[in-house]
């Protein structure tokens, strides 16, 4: 869940939640009740500044799985939007290995 996830990645920068409050100027109570899962719908823009604050993409929070790979999502992302096509991509994976 978003509230675990927002935990984990704020211990793993070994910040607290004072730190991240003041960080990010969100409450801290607002944040713990977040981490605990008693506020489950945070506001985008709250998530956006929690994100800033920890700097890290809101992928990173928003995807259950490792962060290093949310943070390939973002430039994969602009490269499609750029025009790469996935037979593009796959041809450069195969010629890469």
């Amino acid at each position: 869940m978003l509230g675990s996830r927002l935990k984990e990645i704020r211990e793993k920068k070994n910040m607290t939640i004072n730190e991240l409050s003041q960080r990010s100027s969100v409450s801290k109570s607002y944040i713990s009740s977040i981490e605990r899962d008693l506020q489950q719908n945070p506001s985008l823009e709250i998530i956006q500044k929690l994100c800033g604050a920890l700097d890290v993409s809101l992928d990173a929070v928003l995807l259950e799985g490792d962060e290093e790979l949310a943070d390939w999502i973002v430039p994969l992302k602009q490269a499609i939007e750029g025009g790469l096509t996935k037979k593009d991509f796959l041809g450069f994976l195969q010629g890469w290995l």
